[in-house]
């Protein structure tokens, strides 16, 4: 007989109190536990009917079959490689974001351009504003089976009716289960209902990719053990006032992490950016002073974007500083180095730093590139054009060396940069590769007298 009590849940890390607390023990949120009502039934019955599988039993590595899984091509070829090839047969996915960003769009489109059977369960739209969206779109897929339900139970057993190649559910707060009393949404539904659906994923073979609400702190929604369940954590970023989202995985078991791609999103939906360096990067045709470029990398893809910077006199009696797209402390820091190391007075200076597009960059190797920026604008004198900069600076002043170097050589040399700035701590490094020249400094001096030959 099923037993019924009350626990107190904490709304962000799903951690339980039998009385309420004010702080979370776990995660040390303040005012978020909050009353459940939980009903626990016996363990063999818990899960009557959602599984047919036979009880296994434990197995030897010499007793167990390797199997070789080909991975699901989803039609969009920079999602397919963000998660390492395409999606893994029986992989439970979790796409978030925030509200608007997309994620649905991103979801109906891989629905819509898979060639294989996809049942498609929205809690949040009817069938008839599903298909005036995906007539937008793109063309219609009749092996795309929309669903309009939110009771877990029903949504099984028409997984199990269907059979379908893909099982997509938006969103997995609007999901409920009977074998739990609160409403959807809340701790309990959505960790009952995570566990349930990666059940039927592992069993069936089947991947699932569901779809999460991020909080106003830029976290996934629900109980942190839902990140734990899920094989691969995707999440949508960027500004809803631009045209392009990134895409980044947070978590991937069967790839690398972290991965980028980058979209651009209009009326017809989500377009695979397939240059995003070209996207990032655009032409100074005036030769204008306070921008350099960098090479920066997101996981293993390099990717060029522009620092521009502005330094001015302060109106004020404390010099501002601003950062958008950087860490603002690692921005300070660079500026002590700047004044410290290679003489340049910029403490009763406004220093206002920006990445271009609305990038968000945390790779060390922007450094040299920033402190070019700074300079450009502090001296009025513009970088070369054809000059990429790539090189970390520590606190001595000496330029560190980055890694990956050669594939972000390359990637300026697709560009049409020439010149390629780096730390003369690199082993092994020739003075011309793939047609760049390559310019080698120890120090900050040293990296500037490269940066601003002949302007003076």
């Amino acid at each position: 007989m099923a037993k019924t009590k009350s626990l107190f849940v904490c709304r962000e890390c799903g951690a339980d109190s039998p009385k309420w607390i004010g702080k979370c023990p776990s995660c040390g949120s303040w005012n978020t536990y909050v009353e459940e009502l939980k009903i626990t039934k016996p363990i063999n019955s818990r899960y009557d009917g959602l599984s047919n599988k036979e009880a296994t039993k434990p197995l030897s590595f010499d007793k167990i079959q390797s199997e070789s899984l080909t991975r699901i091509a989803t039609g969009i070829s920079e999602f397919d490689r963000i998660l390492g090839g395409g999606i893994v047969p029986g992989g439970f996915i979790l796409l978030g974001g925030e509200p608007g960003i997309g994620k649905s769009t991103l979801a109906l489109q891989l629905a819509l351009n898979s060639r294989k059977k996809v049942l498609y369960v929205s809690g949040e739209e009817n069938a008839s504003q599903i298909k005036m969206r995906a007539g937008r779109i793109g063309p219609l897929n009749n092996e795309c089976l929309i669903y309009n339900e939110t009771l877990l139970e029903d949504i099984i057993a028409q997984f199990n009716n269907e059979k379908p190649s893909l099982l997509i559910i938006d969103s997995i707060q609007t999901i409920y289960t009977g074998l739990a009393e609160p409403a959807p949404g809340s701790v309990t539904q959505v960790r009952e209902c995570a566990a349930q659906l990666l059940r039927i994923a592992k069993e069936s073979s089947v991947p699932v990719l569901i779809i999460g609400h991020i909080t106003k702190d830029g976290l996934l929604a629900g109980p942190k053990i839902l990140e734990h369940i899920v094989d691969t954590v995707v999440q949508f970023e960027g500004d809803q006032h631009l045209d392009f989202r990134i895409l980044r995985t947070l978590k991937n078991r069967f790839g690398a992490v972290p991965e980028l791609a980058i979209f651009e999103m209009d009326q017809s939906g989500l377009h695979q950016v397939l240059n995003p360096s070209g996207y990032f990067l655009h032409q100074n045709e005036n030769n204008l002073s306070g921008v350099a470029a960098a090479c920066t990398l997101d996981g293993i893809k390099p990717l060029l974007v522009e620092t521009q910077a502005l330094v001015s006199s302060s109106a004020y009696g404390t010099p501002q500083r601003t950062a958008t797209g950087f860490d603002y402390k690692r921005l300070n820091m660079l500026l002590a180095v700047l004044e410290k190391k290679a003489g340049m007075n910029v403490s009763n200076k406004d220093v206002f730093l920006n990445i271009a597009g609305g990038m968000k960059i945390q790779d060390t190797a922007a450094d040299l590139a920033i402190i070019a920026a700074i300079v450009s604008s502090r001296t009025d004198q513009p970088v070369n054009q054809t000059i990429c900069c790539c090189a970390e600076i520590s606190l001595t002043g000496e330029l560190r060396p980055v890694n990956k170097i050669e594939h972000r050589i390359e990637e300026a040399q697709k560009l049409g940069f020439t010149k390629f700035v780096v730390s003369a701590y690199h082993k092994n490094m020739p003075l011309n590769y793939k047609g760049i020249e390559i310019q080698k400094a120890s120090s900050i001096n040293d990296a500037l007298k490269l940066i601003f030959r002949g302007n003076s």
